[in-house]
C-alpha cells in the first residue's frame, strides 16, 4: 500500500506535526522498519519539520507494502485527525482465497 502513502504525502508534510514525526520514527523503529541509523538519518540530516516528514514517507514506502500499512496503523493511533484528514485507509485487503474446486 505503498501507492496510499505517495497520494497522501504532500497533506502529510503540511499537516504533521514534529511530535508526532518522532512518535512515527520511534513506533517504526520499534516494528523493525528502519534501523538506529536511518532513524538519526531522518533526524539530524533534515533541519525541518517538513523534511523529515518526506523523508519518513520516502523511506517507508521503499521499504514496501507491509511497512507502509504498519505506518498507516501508526499514524491512526497516534493522530487520528491528520490520519482522516490526508485521506488516509487502514483496510488491508483481504488475502486471496483458493478458487472453489
Amino acid at each position: 500500500m505503498a501507492g496510499e502513502l505517495v497520494s497522501a504525502r504532500r497533506k502529510f508534510v503540511d499537516k504533521v506535526t514534529g511530535a508526532v514525526i518522532k512518535q512515527l520514527l520511534d513506533d517504526i523503529l520499534e516494528d523493525g522498519i528502519i534501523n538506529d541509523g536511518e532513524k538519526e538519518s531522518i533526524v539530524e540530516e533534515n533541519p525541518t519539520r517538513a523534511d523529515k516528514a518526506r523523508v519518513l514517507i520516502d523511506t517507508v514506502k521503499k521499504k514496501g507494502d507491509d511497512a507502509s500499512w504498519k505506518l498507516i496503523a501508526h499514524i491512526k493511533r497516534r493522530d487520528g485527525a491528520l490520519y482522516s484528514e490526508v485521506g488516509l485507509s487502514s483496510g488491508q485487503p483481504a488475502p486471496s482465497a483458493a478458487p472453489a474446486l
